[in-house]
């Protein structure tokens, strides 16, 4: 029954953007792909420095769920939320897909996929799937954290009027 819509039949709709369902284009279909036994040293650069900026944001990420887990939101948890934050904006901004894909597929990759050698290709292709929920927690127990804070330090009534006793 494909194609029929009813009670309980999923829709084919079109995959999320960071799928590894999703159909792929090249940004230059015109420019041949590069074929295994050419020079690779410039894709290879491309995904290490990819792998290594995954590597510091995942590390970064941890952090930040230590964090806020341990109850010590601060000035370094918040500097390792500021670098997920900005990997998460640029990759959002990028159509949820990452800018060094379309660097590889300029030096002629086939698919433009930066992830595929150093990471296992189920965990590249759901990394979004994995972060959102991530990023949840982590904001709410930073947030928690920040909340508890504030209540413990603020002053009392007396002390914000000003009335203080004094001798």
């Amino acid at each position: 029954m494909q194609g029929r819509t009813g009670a309980g039949m999923a829709l084919h709709a079109m995959p999320p953007p960071w799928s590894p369902w999703r159909g792929r284009t090249r940004t230059d279909p015109a420019r041949p792909t590069r074929t295994r036994g050419r020079n690779d040293v410039p894709l290879t650069l491309i995904k290490a420095a990819h792998t290594l900026a995954w590597f510091s944001i995942e590390s970064c990420m941890a952090y930040v769920l230590y964090a806020g887990a341990a109850r010590r939101t601060g000035r370094g948890a918040a500097l390792a939320g500021a670098v997920v934050a900005g990997e998460s904006l640029i990759f959002a901004a990028n159509g949820f897909r990452c800018p060094l894909t379309q660097l590889a597929e300029k030096i002629g990759a086939a698919d433009g996929s930066v992830t595929d050698i150093w990471l296992p290709r189920w965990f590249a292709h759901n990394l979004p799937a994995v972060h959102v929920p991530l990023l949840a927690v982590a904001a709410y127990l930073n947030g928690r954290n920040l909340r508890d804070r504030q209540r413990h330090t603020q002053p009392t009534h007396d002390r914000n009027l000003g009335l203080a006793e004094h001798p």
